[in-house]
């Protein structure tokens, strides 16, 4: 049997009990809330039962330093839970823990050095926790590094302000929204709204490039945000005019992608659409978006292109590729091999579809994937963590990425406004690495390859 309580822990197994201190917080850390902290405890004492102690628990002799060890472990995991808000959101991953383990340990070391009187041993350990790198290429699943790197909404980080160290405020620009994205562990790749984030009341793409590089992440993609005067419409709008400008637009986000390093663009129009039957001529606005994207296509061959469809929305009620099933039709007939989707699973939930039989459909035409869940309500969009809601088909959206052999990146919509979009960010990057694994099993009947 296993009590927690908040200085100490201890394990009944036999005859014997074993005991064990609470471990320190991480440096500079403080309590926040207590909330599933015991249940951290637990589940790191399981975690370090089965995969740490292995064989050692056996009922032999040396079974009391095996459990002392996974006690080590959990109270590390305990500790780490309560720095954080929430129940799900402050559960720690592995290297978070082994690196707390690592830290209280030097630290534990310096302090029997000085008591011994050994000279400068206090000042060669601090016991600080190390700084952990970020970008998809060292992160390892199952012994191979992960396949993708990690994009998430940057427009999230508008949210939650009252977490932000007050030296760092305000986060108002898209420059701060980067920086902030920044502390996200796992992150490799920024995707920028355009023209949303860029003009002369915030930077130029070179200057955006230089930030990237100062935070050590890269461009993922472009992704057209068209401003409100194109309500009526963008690339289909009635007016050839203003066709012509959101045309110009959409190629200036190309121009943006090259000086970024990346070689994606994503076209979600808010407004390419109708409210109501009879409204428009549904031939007329479909051959409009086939030309607008053969025209683009055909001026950067060396940029992917991507629409991504949405069944309908606050300012279009339907949408002019309103299924995946339309969006191929739509890439069928545009005819380029630079031409391709990008599937929501939020927008494909909302369409009443199954996402993964949505990707296999796409198969080698999926240049891009995002990742968030919903309740399904009609003409909702909410944005929840992978997996939260519909468990089963995240994992066969994963299988099914398996499958297909996706070779783009991962990128989180996801709307985070009451909890803290840093660490959401980062519990669906460790979510969404659990998906994959599992989905491995099913693929290759193993451990998730």
């Amino acid at each position: 049997s296993i009590l927690v309580k908040k200085k100490l822990a201890f394990v009944s197994s036999r005859p014997s009990i074993l005991y064990q201190p609470s471990c320190s917080l991480p440096s500079g850390s403080s309590v926040v809330d207590e909330t599933g902290a015991g249940d951290c405890y637990r589940a790191g004492f399981a975690v370090a039962l089965l995969e740490r102690c292995g064989s050692s628990v056996n009922g032999g002799n040396g079974d009391d330093e095996a459990l002392q060890r996974c006690m080590e472990f959990a109270s590390a995991a305990g500790a780490l839970a309560v720095t954080r808000q929430g129940a799900v959101p402050s559960i720690p991953s592995r290297r978070e823990v082994e690196e707390l383990l690592s830290a209280e340990e030097a630290g534990k070391s310096a302090n029997d050095a000085a008591a011994a009187g050994e000279e400068g041993a206090s000042s060669s350990s601090s016991g600080t926790l190390k700084a952990v790198p970020r970008g998809g290429s060292g992160d390892v699943v199952d012994g191979n590094n992960f396949p993708f790197m990690f994009g998430s909404r940057i427009n999230s980080m508008k949210d939650r302000l009252d977490l932000v160290d007050p030296s760092s405020l305000p986060v108002s620009t898209p420059r701060d929204y980067l920086l902030r994205q920044s502390t996200i562990r796992g992150l490799g790749c920024v995707d920028f709204n355009y023209p949303q984030h860029f003009g002369e009341e915030h930077w130029t793409p070179e200057e955006a490039r230089e930030a990237l590089d100062e935070v050590d992440l890269v461009a993922g993609a472009v992704c057209l945000r068209y401003p409100s005067k194109f309500a009526r419409g963008a690339m289909n709008h009635p007016e050839e005019d203003m066709r012509r400008e959101a045309i110009e637009i959409t190629k200036q986000a190309a121009e943006a992608a090259r000086i970024l390093g990346c070689n994606e663009v994503v076209v979600w129009s808010a407004y390419d659409g109708y409210d109501y039957p009879f409204q428009v001529n549904y031939q007329e606005k479909w051959d409009q978006i086939v030309s607008a994207f053969q025209e683009c296509c055909d001026a950067y061959p060396d940029i992917r292109w991507s629409l991504e469809f949405k069944p309908t929305d606050e300012n279009t009620r339907f949408f002019t590729v309103p299924s995946t099933g339309a969006a191929m039709l739509l890439v069928k007939e545009i005819d380029r091999q630079n031409m391709g989707l990008t599937l929501d699973m939020g927008h494909m939930l909302m369409a009443g579809e199954n996402p993964g039989q949505s990707i296999a459909m796409v198969g080698d035409k999926l240049f891009g994937i995002q990742l968030n869940d919903g309740y399904t309500r009609l003409a909702a969009e909410d944005g929840m963590i992978f997996g939260s809601i519909h468990p089963s088909i995240a994992l066969e959206a994963m299988y099914q990425l398996r499958q297909i052999d996706f070779k783009g990146h991962l990128y989180f919509d996801t709307f985070p406004q009451r909890t803290d979009p840093v660490k959401e960010a980062e519990y669906n990057i460790r979510r969404v690495k659990e998906f994959w694994r599992a989905a491995g099993g099913v693929l290759y009947g193993g451990g998730g390859g």
